[in-house]
This record gives C-alpha cells, sequence and structure tokens, in this order.
C-alpha cells in the first residue's frame, strides 16, 4: 500500500509530476495492500500458462497448410483430449496443490529481500538490466540443476516424468514431478533475490520466464521468431533435440541461452547430428528429393555427449 493519499502528496515528495505510467500505478495500487499485489503473480502465472500455448495448439489440429514445415518432429501429432490431459495434469497436480500455496506463503520472502511496490517506478532501462541479471541467474543454476535431474536417481525418481513428452508442447513446459517444480523454483527466485527491483518487474520476469519455457517446448521452430536475435538463445529447436533423445540424454541442460552447453561440453551430441543432418539435408536436395528426413536430426541412435 503506498504511503500517500494522492497524487498531489506524491508528487510533493518526488519532487516532481507522477508520469502517465506512475498515475495509472497509484490509482490502482494505493489503496491495495502489497500482499494483495504480490498474489497478482498467480492470476498471471495462470493465464500466461493457459493462453500462450493456444495458437500453437490450433495450428497442431488444424494442420494449417505451410506450417508443418516448421514442426520440429512432424510424425508426432497430439489429440485435443491429449494435450487438455496435460493441461489438467499441471493445473490439478502442479498448480493448485504446489504453486498457489507456495505463492500465498512466501511472501515474507518478499518483503524481506526487498521488492518494493511503492513510487517511483523503475526506468525502462532499469527494468530490462534486472530482466537480463535475472535470466543469467536463472539460466546458469537451473544448467546444473537440471543437470544433475539427468544423473540415474534424479532421472528415475523426478525427471523422467517430465521427458514423458518425447515431443514436447507448450503445455508440457510445466508438465514435471512435485519435487521438480519446487527444485527448478530455486533457480528463478534467485535473481530477484540478489537484485530487488519493483513488483511490476517482478511480475514481468515470471511472465517473460513462462512464456519463455512455453516457446522453447512448443514443437515449432519458426524463422521468424524474434527470440532468433537474442545472442546464445536456445529456443525450441534446441531443446527439442534434449526430449526428442530422452532419459539418455547428456546434451543440451540449459534452460534460455547456450553457453552453459557450450563451456561444459554438453552439448557436442547436439552439434554433431546438426552437421549430420546439413549434410544430408543437402545431399537430399541435390538429389531433387524434398522428403525423406522426418526431423532435424537423422537419427535417435546417436547419442553421442
Amino acid at each position: 500500500m503506498l504511503p500517500y493519499k494522492t497524487i498531489q502528496e506524491a508528487s510533493a515528495v518526488l519532487g516532481r509530476n507522477l508520469s502517465t505510467a506512475e498515475t495509472i500505478w497509484f490509482n490502482y495500487s494505493a489503496n491495495k495492500s502489497d500482499y494483495f499485489l504480490y498474489c497478482h503473480s498467480i492470476v498471471y502465472l495462470f493465464v500466461v500458462f493457459s493462453l500462450i500455448p493456444l495458437p500453437l495448439v490450433f495450428i497442431e489440429l488444424a494442420r494449417l497448410a505451410g506450417f508443418d514445415r516448421y514442426k520440429i518432429q512432424p510424425k508426432v501429432r497430439l489429440s485435443w483430449p491429449e494435450m487438455f490431459r496435460c493441461y489438467k495434469v499441471v493445473v490439478c497436480n502442479n498448480f493448485l496443490p504446489i504453486i498457489v500455496p507456495l505463492q500465498l506463503a512466501s511472501y515474507p520472502s518478499i518483503k524481506m529481500i526487498g521488492i518494493r511496490t511503492g513510487l517511483p517506478l523503475p526506468s525502462g532501462w532499469e527494468m530490462f538490466a534486472q530482466l537480463l541479471v535475472y535470466f543469467l541467474i536463472e539460466d546458469y543454476t537451473n544448467y546444473w540443476v537440471h543437470r544433475f535431474l539427468h544423473n540415474k536417481w534424479g532421472y528415475e525418481k523426478i525427471h523422467r516424468v517430465h521427458h514423458e513428452y518425447t515431443a514436447p508442447i507448450g503445455y508440457a513446459a510445466p508438465y514435471a514431478h512435485w519435487a521438480e517444480v519446487l527444485a527448478l523454483g530455486i533457480p528463478s527466485f534467485l535473481g530477484p533475490a540478489m537484485v530487488p527491483g519493483h513488483m511490476i518487474t517482478f511480475w514481468l520476469w515470471i511472465c517473460l520466464r513462462n512464456i519463455e519455457s512455453i516457446e522453447t517446448h512448443s514443437g515449432y521452430d519458426f524463422p521468424w521468431n524474434p527470440t532468433k536475435y537474442i545472442p546464445f538463445y536456445g529456443g525450441a529447436e534446441y531443446h527439442d533435440y534434449h526430449h526428442y533423445v530422452g532419459g539418455q540424454s547428456q546434451s543440451n541442460f540449459a534452460s534460455v541461452f547456450t553457453y552453459c552447453d557450450y563451456i561444459y561440453g554438453t552439448d557436442k551430441g547436439y552439434r554433431y547430428q546438426k552437421k549430420i543432418f546439413q549434410k544430408l539435408k543437402g545431399e537430399l536436395k541435390g538429389n531433387g528429393e524434398q522428403n525423406g528426413v522426418s526431423y532435424r536430426f537423422p537419427t535417435q541412435d546417436l547419442k553421442s555427449d
């Protein structure tokens, strides 16, 4: 709750007139508790998870002409009941019994680390810098948690649930064992804990991180995707390979960027098969063949580290 009763009082304290964004924020948040504002993150999580995958669900079910070429594993098609089952399992097994109570109970930690709701609002550059730090911190720590989950015990007891989808879809992004949901929540919280910002930045972080996860599990690799212009960004094809190889995968652990896999040598299998595919694709074009490769990588038997 803001410590100002009027916009004039807020302007006097700041020593300037409120910006348009700050005026909107004041009118909305002035009489709302910080806890109520923090709980908005639950709504945003649900809305993002429910709505963002829908366009690709429509493309998948409608079999729209011209889009098959962008599907990474075109031979794998899920029906609407199968997709809805994935959605229902995530909501009923993870979102309602785990994520919602965790969000409701974690407010004291949010206050402790210093995430604020007051004025002034952060500038665009400040928000951008903080979000970049959040992504980098989450990506590095997620890499090691994910890599641990691929040891024999971690995979068999926990991570195998997420790998039930060898050809992932957007709704399968948070489809995981409850222990994995908790474990991977730590990397997501580390960034805001280390570099606390405004509540609006926190909301944006939650939304963007989930949109990114849905995109990398989408099963489609569109050439016009703006994320292709982000340096070291993995994307759908990069992560799809990790699911395609499955339980034996020791490659492509990164959640967002590819630098950890490159530094620690866990992208060699991906790069090796990518090279084979490009060679095979060139040979097929040279022979005038349009079909014959059903996936971006030629064989599942090559599981080199």
